[in-house]
């Protein structure tokens, strides 16, 4: 069953997402029936999950190449919570590596489960803090990275521009102060890029409103 509060049909939802709808249906499905009962989804968001989650998490795999690094990318999710945007861009982009990072246990439980019920083979979930990753080197460089409510701009970029390649990006999914974060971290973000940064405004269905999403691109 497809779960809208009426501002986007189904039909908007299924040509949005393509060949990738049934996969997320599922995911869906399965939010509704474990997503409470497991912390992961509020009781006041069960009915908005595809136009707060969902399609907010699909702007990111908008901006994802699947072309580049030859035909082999790789991408993180940090923080990646209940899969957001992990588990979509890996729905909408089968041939894109996926990494689901995330250090606490139901999380990852839950994203092993989700794996499975999906049948994502791109995808592998890594139980770790972002800092012990990055440590460890137990991941290899990513050609992007994505974070959703996970931290300001300015705590964001050393937990995870260091996963990237040099020309990798960052894609963090952003609200309204975006244009705040990035001034407050201006002297770390020069640290890490020396590109300019872009806020790109990706267009959603009609009736919902274009999503944010930050992209700082590794020097």
């Amino acid at each position: 069953m497809c779960y809208t509060t009426g501002i986007v049909d189904s039909t908007a939802i299924k040509a949005f997402f393509g060949e990738s709808f049934q996969k997320l249906e599922l995911f869906d499905s399965f939010l509704q029936e474990e997503g409470q009962l497991r912390g992961l989804v509020g009781p006041k968001e069960m009915d908005k999950i595809w136009e707060r989650h969902i399609l907010n998490s699909a702007a990111v795999a908008k901006l994802v190449d699947p072309a580049k690094s030859k035909g082999d990318v790789k991408l993180l999710d940090v923080g990646s919570g209940a899969g957001f945007p992990g588990v979509v861009v890996a729905c909408m982009l089968p041939e894109v590596r996926v990494y689901l990072l995330d250090s606490m246990l139901r999380r990852v439980d839950w994203l092993n489960d989700v794996k499975d019920r999906l049948d994502l083979k791109n995808v592998e979930v890594v139980r770790a803090r972002a800092e012990d990753a990055i440590q460890s080197e137990m991941l290899p460089k990513m050609d992007y990275v994505t974070a959703r409510a996970v931290a300001p701009v300015k705590r964001l970029l050393p937990w995870c521009m260091p996963f990237l390649v040099p020309g990798g990006s960052l894609l963090a999914l952003k609200g309204a102060r975006v244009e705040d974060e990035l001034e407050d971290a201006k002297y770390k973000l020069k640290k890490y890029s020396d590109s300019p940064v872009k806020v790109h405004e990706v267009a959603m269905p009609v009736g919902l409103e274009s999503v944010k999403v930050l992209e700082v691109v590794r020097k």
